[in-house]
């Protein structure tokens, strides 16, 4: 990033912090506020939640809390909940026990029989079996009504933590201001973005790392037979082809280079005499 960018970025993030600290706690309980930012900045890049709830209130006040904290929120009243959790592929599904037809114990042992993704339950039942029993069908934490929407969001946070571990950390690369959301397979530049395919995800990730020095050819082929895609030369050739022009759309014609017999890099201004 460059020095100007760094020096933009560092002070809206302070700013951020700020604001965040004022708008949830009026001021006090300030600790709580700048450990939970400091946990979204690091954990939730564009992270999906999923909340299952049935009553209104709860959900919109919720979803309007995470939405704050720029989180990617979807809402499912107790309906058609497998089809939601498979089309929108949450990172997190926050869920009510008493839901209408089936429980909340029912839809998370059936989550778990397809994912394994992040489940709190967020209920009025506090008793200890039932807490009891929704950690044994499978949940990774537990919340009772009422509660505090900044312990809620540490528990997400911790959880998420736990999950993902450093892989969330290392999901958005950045290179002269340009964003590679690796976990979503897009690319990002001045808030004009493009789709990739996983194979071309893999080679800029690859180029990403390196931070402007030459990737061989062998590289990136290899990098790509680790993943369980096979390509030769030929097909190299053609996915770096592809990204260019994905490239040239977000207004980056000269931002993917080839050094000659060597391989490929990233354009960060210094001449590696293509």
């Amino acid at each position: 990033m460059k020095t100007s960018a760094l020096r933009r970025w560092l002070v809206s993030l302070g700013l951020i912090a700020l604001e965040q600290t004022t708008r949830f706690t009026g001021g006090h309980d300030w600790k709580i506020a700048i450990v939970s930012f400091f946990h979204k900045f690091m954990y939730n890049f564009s992270m999906k939640v999923l909340i299952i709830e049935d009553d209104r209130i709860i959900l919109n006040s919720l979803k309007k809390y995470l939405e704050n904290w720029e989180y990617e929120v979807f809402t499912n009243s107790g309906i058609n909940i497998m089809e939601d959790v498979k089309n929108i592929k949450p990172d997190i599904i926050l869920m009510d026990i008493i839901l209408p037809s089936f429980n909340g114990y029912f839809w998370c042992e059936k989550i778990r029989n397809t994912t394994d993704i992040p489940i709190i339950f967020i209920s009025s039942k506090s008793e200890d079996l039932d807490i009891i029993m929704g950690m044994q069908m499978g949940a990774d934490d537990y919340i009772t009504k009422p509660f505090n929407f900044d312990v809620l969001m540490v528990k997400i946070n911790a959880v998420m933590k736990r999950y993902y571990g450093n892989n969330i950390i290392k999901s958005v690369l950045e290179f002269n201001d340009v964003m590679l959301f690796v976990n979503e397979f897009r690319l990002e530049f001045n808030e004009n973005k493009t789709n990739l395919t996983k194979t071309e995800m893999l080679i800029l990730k690859s180029l990403f790392e390196a931070k402007g020095e030459i990737v061989t050819r062998e590289k990136l082929m290899d990098q790509c037979w680790q993943n369980d895609f096979f390509i030769d030369d030929n097909t190299l050739a053609v996915n770096i082809n592809r990204i260019r022009k994905k490239l040239n759309k977000l207004g980056l014609e000269d931002f993917l280079l080839t050094k000659k017999y060597s391989g490929y890099y990233l354009n960060d201004g210094r001449d590696q005499n293509e």
